[in-house]
This record gives structure tokens, sequence and C-alpha cells, in this order.
């Protein structure tokens, strides 16, 4: 499953950006230590590389990487799938930003999340969220966005109507 998705990853830039940027996480990077550790997942390893068409392609790609111009080229289609699978993930966590903003914008939705931000466990859900490398692309989006001096001017709005429902539902 797991080649099934490098393979894959090799297709999709921006499953390409994920891949890199979950192997920069070090809790990932221990759970697959230990499953490549497990028995059941050796056994498996063991019988795809028996594979015929397996060490077939293993063959071709060692070859190309022995060509320098066939090496190059492999190299210069990898990194330009990066940057566009990371643009591209940037792309949808602002998206997925400007859609909490937007949402942000009806006062139900502003009084149920200033309801919601009292819940100590909710607060607690919040933080361990926060804490999670997958999410910085969100934060980073968010910065990004807040360079707008429109989008920034609705944040300031978004804030102000926050602090207003949270101080209605006090009441």
């Amino acid at each position: 499953m797991g080649m099934a998705g490098i393979q894959q990853a090799a297709q999709d830039p921006k499953l390409l950006a994920q891949l890199f940027q979950d192997m920069q996480d070090p809790e990932l990077m221990a759970e697959a230590k230990k499953m490549m550790e497990s028995p059941e997942w050796k056994k498996k390893m063991k019988a795809l590389t028996n594979d015929k068409a397996f060490k077939s392609n293993i063959q071709d790609v060692k070859k190309k990487f022995e060509d320098p111009d066939e090496s190059a080229k492999m190299q210069a289609k990898m990194e330009h799938m990066l940057k566009v699978g990371q643009v591209a993930m940037k792309e949808d966590a602002k998206d997925t930003m400007s859609e909490a903003m937007q949402a942000m914008a009806d006062p139900d939705v502003m009084a149920e999340a200033a309801r919601m931000m009292k819940d100590p466990q909710f607060q607690a859900q919040l933080s361990q969220m926060a804490s999670d490398p997958s999410f910085k692309k969100y934060v980073t989006a968010m910065q990004d966005m807040m360079q707008d001096p429109t989008t920034k001017a609705q944040m300031e709005q978004m804030a102000n109507s926050f602090r207003s429902a949270s101080v209605a539902s006090e009441l």
C-alpha cells in the first residue's frame, strides 16, 4: 500500500508535497519505523521485492539514474512537481481559511464559536490541533492572507464580532 502511495505521489504534485511534508513529522516517521520493523511488513516487502515486475521497474529506474541526462531530467521533474504541489497545498489552505472567514461572518456561527471557545474540552482539542505539524499550513496561509489590507480589516472586524458574541453569551 505504501509503495502504491509513493507511485501515486510520483504522479501527483500535491501528494508528493504532502509526502515530503509528512516525512518531516517525527511522530509519523516513528510510526513508519515501527511498522517497518514488524514481521508482517518485512514479509510483504520480501514478497514484493521478489516480484518480477517490481525487479524490472527497479532495474529501469537504476538505469535512468546511471545516465546523467536522465537523472537530471528526473530530478528536475521531481523538483518542479514538489514546487507545484507546495503551491497547490498553500492555495488549498488559503481557500479553507477564506471559507472559514466567510462562515464566521454569520452572527449565529460567530455566537456558536464564542460558546465553543468557553468549553475547556474544546480548548484542549484546539490546543492539540494547533500543535499538529499539518496545522501549520493553515497558520502560514492565514499569515499570508493578513498581508492583504482588505483581509486584515475583515479579520479585525471578525475579532470585534467575536468579542461582542463572547460578551453577549455571558449575559
